[in-house]
């Protein structure tokens, strides 16, 4: 016997505000489902609004609007016949609530609010909503006139309930509420709900998606059931990327996945499932039973009168249960090839950019910057050729192309949005502007060589006119703060000119119609956190889609890209010494990164991931490090590496509150924006808990050592 139903959630390009753009998405969702036979949608989290509306969420503006485009949604005969779940910010006495509205021909069944919000790391949910803690309570909700007029109906359901249909019953969870300790579904599928859906607004980061998925199977394989999983893909007007992966699971098991990163605007999963193997699944589990019968929690049910699966009862040869699969993950180095480019997609074409403006070194962080954007162009030309006439549509409006235009290759359309300019001094090396230069050539970006010493000449004089000092390099015998005053003024012209090249190469090309380039930042994510950057240098520009990943990360990223992209010349990058070439180059000294910053990238990765995911200030990090350093370094240089690290991540930190929006990627970036919520002014000596890591170094050398006044309990 089995009991057949198809079902689809979908990954949707939502974008914060855009009503009427993310009401056709949604549409195009449901007529898509409805073509493929499923009787139940579910989408991505408040998608009519977008979720990353963040404090607009408090202008009632955005309820009404949202109401506007409902309405406009389930009045359409085309969306009816088919179980809709749909998100959107509603007010409910006068109370804000995050809520999925379930409806059916043209008629509100009943609206669940969200119980537990995310309000951590990059979230601040209850800045803007209220989670509905009344668990199995359901009040009357008034319907705004708007829908009455509609919809026929005053009122309806509003709280913590389910759906009941004649052959199943389905329960809603909203994002967070799957990643807590007790989700709701664990209690819903003990209370006899078969199908669980989740509409999420899940960000990327690298390696997290094993995690959302194990979450996701393990679910079904603890509970059985069919759980549908819904996610917001791209750009969310901020520093997130909505990453999709849209998924489809049946005791434990993946019958459908979705794409992690596409241009896709609409992209729907279905699966067709046998509700019979969720019953016989359970039943088979003796625990199961019991604790079921044991429960005490019971739902209240919203009765449907329609059955989901109208052949459930008719044998139809023609109709199969979806087979499983194994689920799909990206390795980092593709989550770095395709997460950023995306989201720079996204950006470029909803601000009616033309093009991007980077400064190419000829390090390892501006080569990994280009070539994400040629991997971009790889993307787009990808999906062109597939025939998703929206990204050919935004190809030609973004390169201010003719309305018969198609690329025909990644460097044709990389030289139509990327340009690069080499800003050499008397510091650059003849290597570092050779590297620039082929791999302009390779990927095919508009590139300039330009040689800036008149201009950091003209402004050192400008200083020695207005002062009679004139500041000398270090190595020919100036002071530690002239030396870094000489290297600060030209990475800050570099900045000066980036924009003056970005506001113009589109003026030179003939490019019309333009307002100018995006400026690109190439500051990785290890220099942030150690503060290894000239304030408002080049670094400070419009968007960086590497200022989230680490150094050790980018490397191995230009690894896989030096063969996935064919591009041998990036082998040079890679086996070059990471340095910022801001002091002069002798004989006998060359400037480093490393060796300026007095720490390695791959400590500084290790110290970012224990300040900030471990939570671990100075003292914890020193214990920590202290066990897994020893014996390779001694006590007193794991206490001197950690000291200096806190010292300079402390008297940095004011850059982050100017550091351009990043990529978000990675758990420990240091983003003042809305993830690293820390003060930039702050003791850089911490000299209570420098005192404690000497005292442990102390005795760890077996010195005699005096008792603190205070000892806090390890």
């Amino acid at each position: 016997m089995s009991h057949l139903i198809t079902i689809a959630t979908c990954n949707l390009n939502q974008w914060a505000l855009d009503f009427e753009g993310n009401r056709d998405r949604i549409l195009e969702s449901i007529k898509i489902s409805k073509e493929r036979g499923a009787r139940l949608r579910i989408g991505p989290e408040l998608e009519i609004t977008g979720y990353g509306c963040l404090d607009h969420f408090l202008e009632n503006d955005v309820s009404l609007h949202s109401w506007e485009m409902y309405a406009q949604i389930i009045k359409r005969p085309e969306t009816h016949g088919i179980l809709l779940d749909i998100g959107m910010p509603l007010l409910h006495k006068d109370v804000r609530y995050n809520c999925r509205l379930l409806s059916l021909d043209g008629k509100i069944l009943f609206i669940r609010p969200k119980i537990w919000l995310a309000n951590d790391g990059n979230y601040r949910e209850m800045r803007f909503f209220s989670p509905w803690m009344k668990t199995g309570v359901v009040e009357d909700f008034v319907l705004p006139p708007v829908i009455q007029e509609v919809t026929g109906q005053q009122s309806i359901p509003f709280g913590d309930a389910v759906i009941h249909t004649l052959d199943t019953c389905i329960g809603s969870e909203t994002c967070e509420e799957l990643f807590t300790p007790q989700s709701p579904h664990i209690a819903m599928s003990l209370d006899g709900v078969e199908i669980f859906t989740n509409s999420s607004g899940s960000h990327h980061e690298l390696r997290k998606l094993n995690k959302r998925l194990d979450l996701i199977v393990g679910a079904t394989r603890r509970c059985g059931g069919v759980y549908l999983y819904a996610n917001q893909r791209g750009c969310d007007g901020d520093r997130l990327y909505y990453d999709g992966c849209a998924l489809i699971t049946v005791n434990g098991r993946v019958v459908a996945q979705g794409s992690q990163f596409s241009l896709k605007d609409v992209e729907v999963v279905t699966a067709t499932v046998d509700l019979e193997e969720v019953r016989s699944y359970r039943a088979s589990v003796m625990s199961r039973g019991l604790q079921a019968s044991l429960s005490e929690t019971r739902y209240k049910r919203i009765h449907v009168p329609v059955e989901l699966a109208p052949l459930s009862f008719r044998f139809d040869p023609t109709i199969a249960p979806t087979k499983s699969r194994e689920a799909f993950y990206h390795i980092p180095e593709e989550e770095i090839a395709l997460g950023p480019a995306c989201w720079m997609w996204d950006y470029v074409r909803r601000c009616n950019g033309s093009g991007f403006f980077l400064a190419l070194s000829g390090g390892i962080d501006s080569c990994a910057t280009a070539t994400i954007v040629y991997s971009m162009c790889r993307i787009v030309l990808k999906e062109i050729e597939e025939g998703n006439a929206q990204v050919l549509q935004d190809a030609r409006k973004v390169t201010r192309s003719a309305d018969d235009w198609i690329p025909s290759s990644p460097q044709e359309l990389t030289n139509k949005l990327l340009h690069t300019c080499f800003m050499g001094t008397e510091n650059s090396s003849k290597e570092t502007q050779n590297r620039s230069a082929e791999l302009s050539q390779k990927i095919g970006s508009y590139h300039i060589d330009l040689k800036m010493d008149k201009i950091v000449s003209s402004m050192v004089a400008i200083f020695e006119v207005a002062t009679g000092k004139r500041p000398i390099f270090k190595i020919f015998g100036g002071s530690q703060i002239e030396n870094l005053a000489l290297q600060n003024i030209q990475a800050r012209l570099r900045m000066v000119l980036g924009y003056l090249f970005a506001q113009l190469l589109p003026w030179v090309r003939g490019i019309p119609n333009t307002g100018g380039l995006l400026v690109l930042g190439s500051a990785n994510v290890d220099e942030c956190l150690r503060g290894y950057l000239t304030k408002y240098d080049c670094s400070s520009a419009d968007i960086n889609p590497i200022g989230g990943i680490s150094k050790t990360d980018l490397k191995r990223f230009i690894a896989y890209a030096s063969k996935e992209f064919d591009l041998p010349i990036l082998e040079d990058f890679l086996n070059a010494t990471p340095t910022a070439e801001l002091e002069p180059i002798t004989k006998d000294y060359v400037q480093s990164d490393e060796i300026d910053m007095g720490m390695t990238y791959e400590e500084l990765s290790e110290f970012g991931y224990l300040r900030k995911v471990e939570k671990c200030g100075p003292y914890s990090m020193f214990l920590k490090l202290l066990h897994e350093w020893t014996p390779k370094l001694s006590p007193s240089q794991v206490a001197e590496k950690v000291k200096k690290f806190f010292f300079f991540y402390a008297i940095n930190r004011h850059k982050q509150t100017v550091m351009t929006p990043s990529y978000h990627a990675e758990q420990y970036s240091p983003d003042d924006n809305r993830f690293d919520l820390r003060p930039f002014l702050i003791n850089p000596r911490f000299p209570w808990a420098f005192k404690k890591i000497d005292q442990v170094v102390a005795q760890c050398e077996g010195k005699t050592v005096g008792n603190l006044d205070v000892m806090s309990v390890d």
